[in-house]
Formats: C-alpha cells, sequence, structure tokens
C-alpha cells in the first residue's frame, strides 16, 4: 500500500469496511468521487446517503454515479450534513467526510468549523457500535486551518472508554498537508448533545 495521501488512506481504510456496512454517509458528497467509490465497493443491498449544500454538486454525483451505473444505492440530500438526523432515522455504519471546498466551484463556499462539528456531533449520536468516522481535513487555507483546529478539539475530547480516535497525516511535505481522522465506536451509547460545545 502507497502513503501517498490522506484520501487513499481513507479508502484502503474503508476498504476493510465496507463489506460489513449496510447504512453509509458520503456528508460531503463534492463531484461525487467518495460516493462513487462507497456504492462501488458497497455490497449490493447497502443505501448510501450523499450530502452537500451545493445544486452543482448533486448534479456532477448524480451523473458520475449514473455514468458508472451505481446510482441505484444513493440517496442525495441538497441540505447541510449537520442536518443528516433529518434525514436519517436508524443507525449508521460509516460516515466519512472530505472538508474544504469544491473542486472547479466557488472556493468561497467552503465547509466550517462550526457546521463541521455539529455535523460530526450528529454523526456520533447515529454511529453504530463498531462503525466508524473518517475526516479529511485541510488546514493549508485560512477557514480550513480553523476548521481543522476545532476538528481536532472535538475529536480529542470523544471519551476514550466509548471510541477509538486516530490521526494520520504526511509529515514531510510542504503547506500543511491533509490530516485524517479516524474515530471507530467500540462500546455503548453516547448521551445526545456530547461534546457539542463550538467555542
Amino acid at each position: 500500500m502507497e502513503f501517498s495521501g490522506a484520501l487513499k488512506m481513507v479508502h484502503q481504510l474503508l476498504l476493510m469496511r465496507l463489506p460489513q456496512a449496510r447504512c453509509i454517509v458520503d456528508a460531503t458528497a463534492g463531484n461525487g468521487k467518495d460516493t462513487l467509490f462507497l456504492a462501488t465497493h458497497s455490497v449490493t443491498g447497502a443505501r448510501i446517503w450523499a450530502f452537500d449544500i451545493q445544486e452543482q454538486a448533486i448534479i456532477n454525483s448524480k451523473q458520475l454515479l449514473l455514468d458508472n451505473h451505481c446510482h441505484n444505492k444513493v440517496e442525495y440530500i441538497l441540505d447541510s450534513h449537520c442536518n443528516m438526523d433529518l434525514y436519517i432515522s436508524g443507525q449508521v455504519d460509516i460516515v466519512t467526510f472530505n472538508l474544504g471546498y469544491l473542486p472547479g466551484g466557488n472556493h468561497n463556499i467552503t465547509t466550517t468549523g462550526q457546521t463541521t462539528v455539529q455535523a460530526l456531533n450528529k454523526s456520533i449520536q447515529l454511529l453504530r457500535v463498531n462503525g466508524i468516522i473518517t475526516v479529511v481535513a485541510y488546514p493549508g487555507y485560512a477557514t480550513g486551518k480553523e476548521e481543522n483546529n476545532q476538528v481536532l478539539k472535538y475529536v480529542s475530547s470523544l471519551p476514550q472508554s466509548v471510541f477509538n480516535v486516530g490521526c494520520w497525516q504526511m509529515l514531510n511535505q510542504a503547506n500543511e498537508p491533509p490530516v485524517l481522522y479516524i474515530v471507530e465506536k467500540k462500546r455503548g451509547e453516547v448521551r445526545e448533545g456530547f461534546a457539542s460545545r463550538e467555542d
């Protein structure tokens, strides 16, 4: 396995989980590449929710999955990922975030620390035991740096009795490369609203 970046590490990690996953959330659909990966490598009966706040992102994602004959598994939701609990009632196996702005889109429309932490808190509530959350954050620009700091603070506060939390980053690359955070729920239930502070 080549250690060439955070996104490749996410895919390698998810490849081990997708054969058992039935309920999957792509919290940041973007142009659909991660949604396609999830749809391609998940089982036939899996269900995937793909969120994005930009209509163009949803259009791009739908077209990509249609072109690859993987669209039947996916429900596309034009809304913020911090509202995921309004659309998903059961427990989920995987939630994956690829933060930042839409590649090829308006760089001023980007994920933020406030809504991402809210979405992470919702993900924690929905996550089943042995489920995982992956977050790729981009500290190389101002909004992304602040968002990364808030994500780091949030996941670091999760109780070790319930969660395994780790992070991964290339160390010999310039310009603050992406950071991968991994949260695995190992046991028990989480009190609603845990670690929801945004300060």
